[in-house]
């Protein structure tokens, strides 16, 4: 069942959502701070479309297929917390990406804070962390204004710099 907030609609993701996650995904906008580039084809998508509904299936979550309420047939995006391996170890981590029409509407900030709610309140969890490329101003914006500490860095692109690690703890109360 979708989860619906006043501006967005988060789903999990289905098989006929391949086309539009090529098409989020393999435009070169969205990923100008990518090293590896857009994904390079259909068949791509479908890998990772697969491994997401995989991830659903044994976690009970994952990324979402993220719409306007609106218009909730129309995928503007992909985002949420899912399990990541870096830094020695299991994680879970926190991430996005959105159709560039998508952009400058505080949608990532709002998934964001959705998705650590999802973390801490019902799942439980005791942190949630985000990898994030450190010349990507906008992103590291969006993990900083729902909590997110530096945490360490991740050597993961040769011959670049290396990706920041961020961190936020459950709140306790």
């Amino acid at each position: 069942m979708p989860a619906t907030t006043s501006r967005l609609v988060y789903r999990q993701p289905l098989p006929g959502d391949v086309q539009r996650l090529f098409a989020i995904f393999g435009d070169s906008q969205t990923n100008l701070f990518n090293p590896a580039g857009p994904m390079p084809s259909l068949s791509a998508a479908q890998h990772l479309l697969d491994h997401w509904i995989a991830q659903w299936a044994t976690h009970g979550y994952g990324w979402w297929a993220i719409a306007h309420r609106q218009a909730p047939e129309h995928i503007i995006g992909f985002g949420g917390i899912a399990p990541l391996n870096y830094l020695t170890q299991p994680r879970i981590n926190l991430g996005f990406r959105f159709a560039v029409e998508a952009w400058g509407q505080g949608y990532a900030t709002e998934l964001a804070r959705d998705a650590l709610a999802l973390a801490f309140d019902t799942l439980g969890l005791p942190e949630v962390f985000g990898l994030v490329r450190p010349d990507h101003a906008a992103s590291i914006r969006v993990l900083e204004k729902v909590g997110m500490q530096p945490f360490g860095v991740l050597d993961d692109v040769p011959g670049k710099a290396p990706s920041r690690v961020m961190r936020v703890c459950c709140p306790t109360t």
